[in-house]
């Protein structure tokens, strides 16, 4: 079962040593995951699962001690996937993954965590039967969904300037407040690439999870300071 759920992005700079000198830029982003991650924290779940976009060769299951390293964004910061040892030989986690487990570890999560990355691609319907299996049983599990909206709010964004982007994340920004399971199934697969909105295989793996669960929302944090958009939300 479904015990409550955090989104959060996953930029670099979510990391003070990848933003240098514009850190204080995302502070209120670091504030809001580290309130979303509380309630996870409260809600004293079984088990915690981080979820977050993946490429092909690193989507699937990673367990606990899995390792990540963010080497490839300029900075020597590593870190390991909950508080088990770290996992020897095992694969490297993705970005998505990496940013994930470093949320977690800044706010001091001492809880069993795994993670799962989810192929970018993937349709609607297998997202959400992804997220079915993942909370069936009587296991109680948090979500960590990691990804972010549509890169393509501004002429410095990393994707063109595309005049939908503002109302594709207005409508994801608001279904993630209000823990809409049926707006969230509904984002359209196609717009979301075209908009290069890389959370949308991840909250529809949410909206299948959360189906039934009845869990209220909360949008924390809801900005777009690079051309990105860029959401925290609480379901509870």
């Amino acid at each position: 079962m479904l015990a409550a759920a955090a989104v959060c992005p996953c930029p670099p700079l979510l990391v003070p040593e990848v933003a240098g000198g514009a850190a204080h830029e995302m502070d209120p982003a670091r504030a809001a995951c580290a309130d979303a991650i509380g309630v996870l924290a409260a809600a004293r779940p079984d088990r915690l699962v981080v979820v977050g976009p993946a490429g092909e060769r690193q989507q699937g299951a990673f367990p606990a001690g899995s390792r990540g390293s963010l080497r490839g964004f300029g900075v020597d910061v590593e870190v390991t996937l909950g508080n088990a040892p770290a996992a020897d030989g095992e694969r490297a986690l993705p970005p998505s993954l990496t940013l994930g487990a470093w949320l977690l570890a800044r706010t001091g999560y001492a809880g069993d965590v795994t993670a799962l990355g989810l192929d970018e691609a993937l349709d609607p319907g297998h997202c959400a039967g992804a997220g079915r299996d993942l909370v069936a049983g009587d296991e109680r599990i948090a979500l960590l969904v990691m990804g972010d909206g549509s890169a393509c709010r501004s002429a410095k964004a990393p994707g063109a300037y595309d005049e939908r982007a503002a109302g594709f994340d207005a409508g994801v920004a608001r279904a993630l407040g209000a823990a809409d399971t049926d707006a969230l199934a509904a984002v359209d697969p196609a717009a979301a690439a075209a908009l290069r909105a890389s959370g949308r295989a991840c909250w529809q793996l949410l909206a299948g999870a959360a189906a039934g669960a009845g869990l209220g929302g909360r949008l924390l944090y809801d900005e777009a300071p690079y051309g990105v958009g860029y959401f925290v939300a609480s379901w509870s």
